[in-house]
This record gives structure tokens, sequence and C-alpha cells, in this order.
């Protein structure tokens, strides 16, 4: 495993930040962290990549544990944290060569720096100081300085906080281009970057997990105690009929022959039954998926 965490615990004096958190992340997986502010999601990398300690637990990167081989398991990731921590008064490409001699790179950074230049979309930029660069670019110099090192796991964290539509689709991208040759873990709070990035998803909430879906695409969209469908009648039908058939919670009015239902089970049967039992037609009954946004508050409210 690229990643396994264990019993893993953090606490901040009587604060428990992390409680008792466990996954594993395989080779080659894109896997998205999500949580809202405050979840434990920015603790939990900085754990992995060494520069926080912890309470209890076990936590490895490529089978090493962190606390005992801190220099070795830091070798084999590459992270960007949320502040992206560059000198705005140096040069693109000296501050690259800079973080290579830092990583004890000598012979070949040259040519490893312009490669990275032109992976991570800098070279239109590159002769130009850090501080003048759009968000979206001084994104681009971190996580070249995260790739330096030709990490086995990229820790991202936060990536696109602050950048605009077009910003935003770039770096997808590129993340998705550098998930396909090494293990990459994306934090974000936002869902979409969850489905526009990651094969799966990990949830915390309140220092807890509490979701793995290992597939994004077989999320299960429809919330078993309030199934949701989408009705439309031939001819007009009064609403407070319909809410008197068994299992039905709530009848939405969308026009006179156009309802929106919830209820504690699957009605469409009874629906077609009361069409026929009203002389009415069916034009369309569908049931209504939950937005990805409405799984992630389900799971963290």
């Amino acid at each position: 495993m690229s990643i396994s965490i264990s019993n893993l615990s953090k606490n901040y004096g009587t604060q428990t930040v992390l409680n008792n958190i466990g996954f594993e992340i395989g080779e080659g997986e894109v896997v998205g962290f999500l949580g809202p502010n405050g979840a434990g999601k920015t603790t939990t990398m900085k754990i992995l990549a060494g520069s926080l300690s912890y309470n209890t637990g076990s936590v490895k990167v490529c089978g090493l544990e962190v606390k005992i081989n801190t220099l070795k398991t830091n070798a084999l990731i590459g992270y960007l944290p949320e502040q992206n921590p560059l000198y705005p008064e140096m040069y693109v490409k000296e501050y690259l060569l800079f973080v290579a001699e830092t990583h004890g790179i000598d012979k070949g950074k040259e040519k490893l720096v312009d490669e990275l230049i032109d992976k991570v979309g800098l070279r239109p930029e590159f002769q130009k100081k850090i501080g003048q660069l759009s968000k979206g670019y001084r994104q681009r110099v971190g996580l070249a300085q995260a790739l330096i090192p030709n990490p086995k796991v990229l820790i991202l964290d936060e990536p696109t906080t602050g950048l605009d539509p077009n910003q935003l689709e770039e770096i997808r991208s590129l993340i998705r281009e550098l998930g396909k040759d090494r293990t990459v873990l994306l934090s974000t709070h936002i869902m979409q970057e969850i489905k526009a990035i990651c094969n799966r998803v990990l949830i915390i909430n309140q220092g807890e997990i509490v979701a793995d879906y290992p597939d994004i695409s077989k999320i299960n969209l429809f919330d078993e105690h309030n199934l949701q469908f989408e009705v439309e009648f031939l001819h007009e039908v009064d609403a407070t009929a319909i809410e008197k058939l068994n299992g039905i919670s709530k009848v939405n009015t969308l026009d006179e022959n156009r309802f929106a239902i919830i209820a504690s089970s699957d009605i469409r049967a009874d629906i077609f039954d009361f069409a026929v039992k009203t002389k009415n037609k069916i034009l369309m009954i569908k049931p209504v998926e939950r937005s990805m946004e409405e799984v992630f508050r389900s799971l963290t409210k």
C-alpha cells in the first residue's frame, strides 16, 4: 500500500482532532479527501507529510512508519500545502532549482527543472518572478516543486482554492495527468473537485472517517429513507389526493399536473394504480437522484 493509516488519533490538549481513523490507499489511486472545514483533512495530510506528530496509531507510506522513518518517507512524498509556501522575490526557474538543491539533487537538475516547467505548463511564465504570477500559475509552481523528488505519493491540500473557472479546469487536467503514474491524495471540501478528478472518495467529519466510496461512479445517490420521484399526469390532479397514498410524506406541486413526491418506499406502482382509479394517464414518472452535495451534507451535517 502507498498509504496505510490505522487507529490514528491526534489531540490538541483536550480537543480531539482525529479520532482513531484508518484507511489504506493503493498504488496508482487518485483519492479525494472530502470534508467540511475543520474536519481533520489538513491535520491528516500534515501527519502523512511528516510535519506534524500524532498521539497514537500507525501511519505508513510505502510500508515505512512515518514516525520512525520521517526522512525516508519525506523522500517518497510530494506535498502541496493549502498555503503554498513560495518565495515571491525569486524567479520561477531559480526557485525550482533551489528546491532541487534542497532535495540533494545536483546532477541533471537543470534538465529536471526544464522538464517539470513543461509538464506543469509553466513555460510561458517561467522567466517571471513568482510574485508576478497569477494564482493559477503559482499553484503550478507549487505542483512543480512537489514533483521535484519524483514522489511515489502526491499530497495536495486544497490545490484549487481561489482559482477562476479557466484556472480550475487547467489545474484539474494537470492533476488528472499526474495521477496516471503515482498515488494522489487530494483534499477538498468542494464536491465538483471530486467528480472531476478522483476515482475514489474518503469523507471525514469531526475527526472521523464517515464514508469510503471505492468507486465514485457507484455512489448511491438515492436516499433509501426519503425517495424522491417526479410525476407528470395528463390531466390536472389534486395534490392532496396524492398525499393520501401510503408511503408518501410530501408532495410539491410543480405545475397543475406535475409533482415532486417524497416517499418512504418505491411508490411507482401505487401512482399507476391511482392514475387508473382516477381515469388519468401518466406521462412521466422517474426517481430523482440526490446531488453529490446532498450526499455530502447528509454525511457531515
